[in-house]
């Protein structure tokens, strides 16, 4: 009766928004912001104990007014309402004693953006795309058993087939993705659209930069194949067989293919049962070009309890439209999504135009509601227009509402304003310190004009980059930030709440880097001398950190010491090996990286850690040297005014004199500042720089 009588407290609190008590041992369960997604804002929290003993609550309210609680789930979403402003709060305790775990954890000014169109041109693929990326997914086989698909109701006749399966960079088993199946046209398989491994296709890269750059959400994609037996050659050779292939396929889809991969692999599926599918669908899309369009139309007509988003593109023939668009008989018409594309030159053109203007009469559709039609002068039906088609799509599903709340995924260019960065929700009370606290040290008013004291070449292009790396993981889930100080130190110290670690994540359990930028100790110059770094070290596989610390020395020199410490006693949680580890610095970072190179970690009031196996330093005047130091390398520009060249050509070589590794670059007429130089002379150092790190690992 105490435990009934406990529950039915909580959940009157629950009701009101206040705690059940509160947490005895320090907060165990923490959350990130939760986001809008698609006419709903996800949840997700992670429990720092074992999951089964902790009993969680999530509650949304609007107005003052509960408007929904998803009890004992660690993801969930609710759905929400296009404009309305919304608050959550979790709750947590644990499950036999229901003991609070935490205090209330509150997300307010949630705000459910309205859906925004796509341009009335479709986005031409960039040619730098088409170039593997430095974030590249990977694609796999999956193989899974079918029957053949005539006879597929008697189950008399086995087939075991194949998809390949793309899945994002950094997957992440812990998360969950969205999932979209992406349909061959004819005379092809399953191969065509994203390659093989080993062999991926130029769409492939394409995926990969869009996914990297911001501008679609991490997701997975499934490369089916309708062909059937190929007793007779490849079954999509022939136009009438694929068609009566696609007309069966459905069976194959969601009883054999969709179990398989969302059983292996993380989606928003709780599980593969029609139900669990079918609560699902809005995290779920198919989409496919010419025969593949066929597809899709069939898999609107016999999977819409599966499907929300559908991606129809050059469907060069005709079928019984009338028929397929009753599927959505007794659905609200905003219950799916329906993007139509082809071009003006393409023979299906005259095909696609009549179904289209059949939408607009059906009682199933209303244009720029719930479907889109648009078409690409000049465009024929080839491949260019296959991958056209579907990077414009695959940026749009899942991205079409804004929010003040959660994602819009909206790319960030070099003509945004540097204060839209820095207030962006998406990156919570931490984007104050993507650019200097202190103001004065920095100017221009956007990404592309970023100027800061004392620093040369800085590249707009890398700034831009920057800014929509960290706002396309941080809206996807990932954790960006870290605090390096706890709540107790930071109010004993408010210039502690100036302080933190940014992640660069790279391969889980790799060694991992701390990069500090310059600025004179009178500021961190972060966006040109430590988020890059850090951003090339991740796409080179290793996992990075750029520190932003208190300006002055004794107090940097703390903040390098705790963040060496906090990645030492939180490596299992951030998956980094921390041996071998390296520290990084420019100007002023450079001297802290040094420092704490000689003095190690409890010099400056921390626990003893091991040191660092490789010291990376670029323009500073730095000379001490005492025998301690660990393998240096330096980079210098001979016009440097403020870290002399030959100071720096000194302490390298009395290093070597001692008997430690040792190197410095140092490159000609280059002043103070120019970060990864790229386009300089010194363009390409920091691959010499990782070169000498993983000699001395």
């Amino acid at each position: 009766m105490k435990r009934i009588f406990i529950a039915l407290l909580c959940l009157t609190l629950i009701m009101t928004g206040s705690a059940c008590g509160a947490a005895e041992d320090g907060d165990i369960i923490s959350a990130e912001r939760p986001v809008f997604d698609g006419g709903a804002i996800r949840f997700s929290i992670t429990s720092k104990t074992d999951a089964g003993g902790v009993l969680t609550a999530a509650a949304l309210y609007s107005g003052g007014r509960l408007e929904g609680v998803k009890v004992n789930t660690l993801n969930g979403e609710f759905a929400v309402n296009s404009g309305d402003e919304y608050m959550m709060k979790i709750f947590a305790w644990e499950r036999d004693t229901l003991r609070p775990l935490t205090s209330v954890l509150t997300f307010d000014g949630l705000k459910a953006g309205n859906k925004r169109l796509p341009g009335e041109e479709l986005d031409e693929i960039p040619a730098s795309y088409y170039n593997a990326s430095n974030e590249p997914g990977t694609l796999e086989e999956l193989y899974y058993d079918t029957y053949e698909s005539f006879s597929y109701e008697s189950k008399t006749r086995p087939l075991t087939k194949r998809a390949i399966v793309y899945l994002p960079y950094g997957y992440d088993e812990g998360r969950q993705y969205n999932i979209f199946y992406y349909m061959h046209g004819g005379w092809s398989n399953e191969t065509t659209s994203l390659g093989v491994p080993g062999r991926p296709s130029a769409f492939k890269n394409v995926i990969d930069n869009a996914i990297a750059n911001g501008e679609m959400q991490p997701m997975i994609i499934v490369c089916p194949t309708y062909n059937n037996t190929n007793e007779n050659g490849q079954d999509s050779d022939n136009f009438s067989l694929a068609l009566q292939l696609n007309r069966q396929f459905h069976n194959e889809l969601v009883n054999d293919l969709m179990p398989a991969a969302e059983s292996r692999y993380s989606t928003y599926a709780a599980d593969v049962t029609p139900e669990g599918l079918a609560a699902s669908r809005r995290h779920r899309g198919f989409g496919g070009f010419s025969m593949g369009s066929v597809a899709t139309w069939r898999t609107f007509q016999n999977c819409l309890d599966y499907f929300y988003y559908f991606m129809p593109m050059s469907c060069g023939t005709s079928l019984d439209d009338e028929n397929i668009f009753s599927a959505a008989e007794g659905r609200d018409q905003s219950d799916y999504f329906v993007w139509v594309m082809t071009g003006t030159n393409d023979f299906a053109y005259s095909y696609v135009n009549n179904r289209v203007d059949k939408m607009r009469g059906s009682a199933y559709f209303t244009e720029n509601e719930n479907f889109i039609y648009r078409v690409k002068e000049g465009y024929d039906h080839g491949g260019l227009a296959s991958m056209e088609y579907s990077y414009n799509g695959l940026k749009y599903f899942w991205n079409e509402y804004g929010a003040t709340g959660g994602p819009s995924y909206a790319a960030y260019t070099a003509e945004t304003k540097i204060s839209d960065v820095i207030s962006d929700p998406a990156f919570g009370d931490y984007g104050r310190l993507l650019f200097p606290v202190n103001s004065g040290y920095y100017g221009g008013s956007t990404l592309g004009d970023l100027s800061m004291t004392w620093y040369n070449y800085i590249d707009p292009d890398k700034t831009v980059e920057i800014a929509n790396y960290m706002k396309s993981h941080a809206e996807a889930g990932d954790t960006v930030f870290y605090d390096i100080y706890t709540e107790a130190e930071k109010a004993a110290d408010p210039a502690k709440r100036n302080t933190g670690l940014f992640f660069f994540r790279g391969e889980p359990g790799t060694k991992f880097a701390i990069c500090n930028a310059g600025g004179g100790f009178a500021y961190v110059g972060a966006m040109h001398d430590s988020f890059p770094h850090a951003l090339e070290l991740s796409k080179k596989g290793y996992n990075a950190f750029a520190l932003i610390y208190r300006p002055g020395w004794d107090t940097a020199m703390e903040d390098l010491a705790r963040a060496i410490a906090f990645v030492h006693e939180n490596a299992g949680e951030l998956q980094v090996d921390v041996a071998g580890y390296s520290l990084w610095g420019g100007s002023a970072g450079a001297r802290m990286a040094a420092d704490l190179g000689t003095y190690g970690t409890a010099y400056y009031g921390e626990k003893s850690y091991p040191k660092p196996a490789a010291v990376i330093m670029q323009y500073t005047g730095h000379s001490e040297v005492t025998g301690d130091e660990p393998p240096t390398y330096n980079c210098v520009g001979t016009s440097d005014g403020i870290a002399n060249y030959r100071t720096m050509e000194r302490r390298i070589n009395a290093i070597k004199a001692n008997g430690t590794d040792a190197e410095i670059e140092v490159f000609a007429g280059l002043p103070h500042g120019f970060g990864l130089g790229t386009g300089t002379v010194a363009e390409g150092w920091i691959d010499n720089a990782v070169a000498f790190w993983e000699r001395n690992m």
